[in-house]
């Protein structure tokens, strides 16, 4: 077995993580798309959620259970469900496409607001579980 392969019970958890982790992206977009003036929005907020969220799993695993190596519980949450509630493939399409449209200031503050505000969130996440 290579390095990246992972064993299947590790890639279940990921996968079991991954699906209600996609489901709840899908809601919360789909519902957020009226109130927003642009659908990418929706993605944005959903994407600063899940970069905090992870970086507060992620302290916290790392407070609680110092052990190296991806926990159970990472996997199936912060892979899995974060991992697929956050989606950096949506992210780069829809900038991307509001390139197209010739909407250069938006798809600026989109890419630039995306990469910071990830930081600052994953950053108060962490900041929250150690503080």
């Amino acid at each position: 077995m290579s390095d990246l392969a992972l064993p299947a019970w590790q890639a279940s958890l990921v996968a079991i993580g991954a699906v209600p982790g996609a489901w709840l992206r899908l809601r919360v977009v789909n519902h957020l798309a009226p109130m927003v003036p642009r659908k990418h929005w929706g993605t944005f907020a959903v994407n600063m959620v899940a970069a905090f969220a992870l970086g507060l799993v992620l302290a916290l695993q790392a407070k609680c259970a110092p052990a190296s190596g991806a926990s159970p519980l990472i996997l199936l949450i912060g892979v899995g469900f974060f991992g697929s509630l956050s989606t950096f493939s949506t992210f780069t399409v829809e900038v991307l496409n509001t390139l197209r449209e010739h909407r250069w200031s938006e798809a600026l503050v989109l890419a630039v607001g995306s990469i910071l505000g990830g930081l600052l969130a994953v950053a108060a996440g962490v900041g929250l579980a150690n503080g």
